[in-house]
């Protein structure tokens, strides 16, 4: 039995990496996988947003299930409850306070780190890929002493991508030396601009958009790192890597920054591969999947049955994958008091179409991704076919009122 591990990258767009397709050559070291790779092309998260989409990646449900609030119900079956039953250990690294054990992340993880005593910047509340990695190197090091150990499976989630986009200089001379900010510069942009979500200046949105190009290079050579450790302790072919995103990150393709409540491709589609050192020719798959099937798949690398609770399934073997749509919902915009105030909005796609609903203003959009992939042109006051996909979506609209 292999050790199973999921590297999971905070915001990373599909559309930067260059097995995607993506001409900017600052993800060399994950592009030099693909040989030994499954990847998917159409992978779709199931919201916007850590606490949209983690749900989907850590215990194969959807955000809003069993209600609406922040914290992880206990009616969730975490990936790490199913291995641990199953005698094998759990390890959890990461740095990222919405996943922290406030709010009940922490469940049956043998080993659970998530930064939150540690010492961070007010700049920067998160602690560095390469911290991550050190923090592994010391567990798995130990783990692994003597030669004997059970099976593990290992989370490890890197949060360099996201804002406020202040990368290392060595980094910012090795992608664009143009570049030219202090960290109190970098920090200011991050305020006057994507915090205010201000569009207004096309120069700083771009700015803005190198500075994440940046750290993509940065998150690049930590997973190379990553990858290094694990050769360097004989586990590398040991092992499978699985290695994904929970959202994208927008500069302003649909009118905002960030990563709000909304469910398009730069923020949904994420990258999605499968490392398995033994693999000796790479493969693509164009099959429609969801985050919801990441555990299922962790399970079936496990040698172990699929858990009654999980809403996905898993992908291998990839001729038995049942394809069907793909379904997202989130919480436009979220207030702590009044219920009133919240606004979730839901999307349902197929290979052809994709539907989004906004509760709040009752209203439909509808795209044709094929004609449309960017999702520009809005089909659904024309399209013959908006009748039946909004049939399939309907059934989740708020579902979860009567749960909490």
């Amino acid at each position: 039995m292999k050790n199973v591990i999921l590297l999971t990258i905070d915001t990373l767009r599909k559309d930067v990496l260059g097995c995607y397709d993506s001409k900017s050559n600052l993800t060399p070291f994950i592009d030099s996988l693909q040989g030994s790779c499954i990847r998917f092309t159409n992978m779709q998260a199931t919201g916007p947003y850590t606490q949209a989409s983690f749900p989907a990646i850590l215990t194969s449900s959807y955000y809003l299930e069993y209600g609406r609030e922040k914290y992880l119900s206990p009616k969730k079956t975490l990936i790490s409850t199913v291995l641990q039953k199953s005698g094998i250990t759990t390890a959890g690294f990461h740095s990222n306070p919405y996943l922290s054990d406030y709010f009940g992340w922490n469940r049956c993880w043998d080993v659970f780190y998530d930064s939150i005593e540690d010492e961070v910047s007010e700049e920067v509340p998160y602690i560095k890929g390469d911290e991550i990695n050190g923090k592994v190197k010391e567990w798995l090091s130990s783990y692994i002493k003597g030669g004997k150990y059970k099976p593990f499976f290992l989370w490890l989630h890197y949060m360099d991508l996201h804002e406020p986009y202040m990368p290392e200089k060595k980094y910012i001379d090795m992608v664009d030396s143009s570049i030219d900010l202090s960290r109190g510069e970098m920090f200011n942009l991050f305020k006057e601009t994507l915090l205010k979500r201000d569009l207004s200046d096309k120069g700083k949105v771009e700015l803005l958009k190198k500075l994440y190009s940046v750290h993509i290079r940065q998150v690049d050579s930590y997973v190379e790192e990553f990858f290094e450790l694990l050769k360097k302790i004989d586990l590398l072919e040991g092992s499978v890597i699985v290695i994904t995103s929970d959202h994208g990150d927008e500069f302003g393709e649909h009118g905002g920054l960030s990563h709000d409540g909304k469910m398009y491709s730069e923020l949904i589609n994420v990258p999605f591969l499968i490392y398995n050192h033994t693999q000796t020719r790479g493969r693509v798959s164009d099959t429609l999947v969801s985050s919801i099937d990441v555990p299922p798949t962790i399970v079936n690398l496990f040698g172990l049955d699929r858990e009654e609770s999980f809403e996905g399934h898993s992908l291998l073997p990839l001729e038995e994958f049942p394809e069907r749509g793909c379904f997202g919902e989130a919480i436009d915009k979220r207030s702590a008091h009044e219920k009133e105030t919240d606004r979730p909005i839901y999307y349902y796609q197929n290979k052809e179409f994709k539907v989004i609903y906004r509760e709040n203003t009752d209203s439909w959009e509808m795209y044709d991704l094929r004609r449309d992939p960017q999702e520009l042109n809005n089909i659904a006051e024309i399209s013959p076919k908006v009748d039946r996909m909004k049939e399939i979506l309907r059934p989740r609209l708020g579902r979860w009122l009567g749960k909490e």
